[in-house]
């Protein structure tokens, strides 16, 4: 082990320079997990999926669907037959996301690829499966073409839970649903808060002086 640190340490002149660049490296990988909210991501509380605004339609859809009485998003988002496939496929998942929304190439309507379509559907029948498996089904109707081979669960029920159209602009009150904890400092928050009432009120006082001059 002895050797192995002196083979890996930087020369002495060296030494300082490292020492600098390891700590803004392991500073900026903190603060980015904290702004990112990473922590987060390990549960399955649905307001995670809020922490990027572009899903906020989608959330405000599930919560007033009747799966948002029973469901969260992992229950359809995430594989359940064992615990290292999901948490591999939420890393896998996480990162492609993050790439996307620092990129800022998410689309404004957000579609199901069809490799997650078969993970909902697996999820669908998991949870459905009384209704939905071929032996109950069979039992009470032998003739009864079951088409879950043929299809998605999503091509009969496309309102369930997100709606039929999803977007920023689908769903208006979608804003009003609670928001997660801000990274953004008290301090900053209030600011502008201050700043848009501000900017409110002299809207405001322009219209009226646009209204009293065309009478």
């Amino acid at each position: 082990m002895k050797n192995l640190l002196n083979q890996i340490r930087p020369p002495l002149p060296w030494r300082m320079p490292v020492t600098i660049l390891l700590g803004i490296f392991f500073g900026l990988a903190v603060y980015v997990f904290y702004v990112s909210k990473a922590k987060s991501y390990l549960g399955d509380n649905p307001e995670t999926c809020i922490n990027c605004h572009v899903m906020i339609p989608h959330y405000a859809n599930w919560a007033h669907n009747s799966h948002g009485r029973v469901t969260t998003c992992n229950d359809c988002h995430v594989p359940h037959n064992n615990i290292f496939n999901k948490y591999l496929f939420k890393a896998e998942d996480g990162l492609n996301h993050a790439a996307m929304f620092t990129l800022r190439l998410e689309p404004q309507v957000i579609i199901m690829e069809d490799e997650t379509r078969d993970l909902v559907r697996e999820n669908c029948i998991r949870c459905h499966e009384k209704t939905v498996k071929k032996e109950f089904i069979y039992a009470v109707q032998p003739n009864y073409h079951n088409f879950l081979e043929e299809r998605w669960c999503l091509d009969c029920h496309r309102e369930t839970p997100h709606g039929r159209v999803n977007g920023l602009s689908s769903t208006p009150n979608a804003l009003t649903i609670p928001k997660s904890n801000s990274v953004v400092a008290d301090w900053l928050d209030k600011e502008l808060k201050i700043k848009n009432e501000e900017l409110r009120i002299k809207n405001e006082k322009s219209q009226s002086q646009k209204v009293f001059s065309t009478q």
